[in-house]
């Protein structure tokens, strides 16, 4: 009898590892830029041709612009839109808004891909928890990105740290139906989808090496979204504010590294 080989999450060599760090450091300082752009009054396709103008400044193309027929270099969505926005000269944004960008880069055949959400002007505690504990959720993903554990070991990480977060902050979250992280290397979502919650212990083994895309998406309401005739844009259907962040990861010796870091 010949016993079934575990299978593994795809991994990449040291060297393919720092190259997907460089498309990462383009895509972190393509949000660093559209952050600092997004003011009151700033349209979300004026942070578009930021992002596009950093991006393709670096020696990089954007991963959205053209993807399955996508306009945009990032997706922006604002308040209750709780991913794959799109950039456009008609929302405008207010004080208040909370808006999530979505930016991907491919530099030399590799990609970066990275997420977070953020306050234009002053938030509401609300909002402002939402976006916390999402970022929180992320970053108990990203902790358990270790060698030799399993793919749901993570999404199990993501849902523990959502609840952690509501007890901190004293509210529910809802976790997103339908939408997790995934794979990523020489393309931009590769298998295996990664949910945002789920018992842990299954699924592909994690080695050294290996490389996701994580990102949780919360809302303060529903886990119900609903997507646009745009055949893009997905929004809560209770029209509460929602929240993303994410990271591409990987596994090595010393513990996860986060291959799209933003300057400080």
């Amino acid at each position: 009898m010949r016993l079934r080989k575990t299978k593994r999450v795809p991994f990449r060599s040291p060297g393919e590892l720092d190259a997907m760090a460089a498309a990462g450091a383009v895509v972190g300082q393509a949000l660093v830029a559209v952050r600092d752009a997004a003011k009151v009054g700033v349209s979300t396709l004026e942070l578009d041709e930021v992002a596009e103008s950093v991006i393709r400044g670096a020696g990089a193309v954007p991963s959205f612009k053209g993807y399955h027929g996508f306009t945009g270099s990032i997706c922006s969505s604002v308040n209750d839109v709780v991913v794959h926005g799109i950039p456009s000269s008609t929302v405008v944004l207010a004080e208040g808004d909370l808006v999530s960008i979505d930016c991907g880069a491919i530099l030399d055949g590799w990609h970066g891909d990275s997420a977070w959400t953020f306050g234009v002007g002053e938030l509401s505690q609300a909002d402002q928890d939402l976006s916390d504990a999402t970022r929180l959720s992320m970053e108990a993903g990203i902790a358990a990105m270790v060698d030799r554990a399993r793919l749901t070991d993570i999404s199990y990480a993501i849902e523990t740290g959502t609840r952690k977060a509501e007890k901190t902050f004293g509210r529910g979250f809802g976790i997103v139906d339908g939408y997790g992280g995934h794979g990523i290397g020489r393309e931009m979502h590769l298998d295996p989808f990664l949910p945002n919650e789920g018992d842990p212990g299954h699924g592909p083994l994690l080695v050294i090496g290996s490389t996701l895309a994580i990102e949780p998406m919360l809302t303060l309401g529903t886990t119900e979204t609903t997507e646009l005739p745009d055949g893009w844009t997905v929004v809560t259907d209770d029209g509460s504010r929602a929240a993303h962040w994410e990271h591409t990861v990987a596994v090595t010796a010393d513990g996860p590294r986060i291959l799209t870091q933003r300057p400080a």
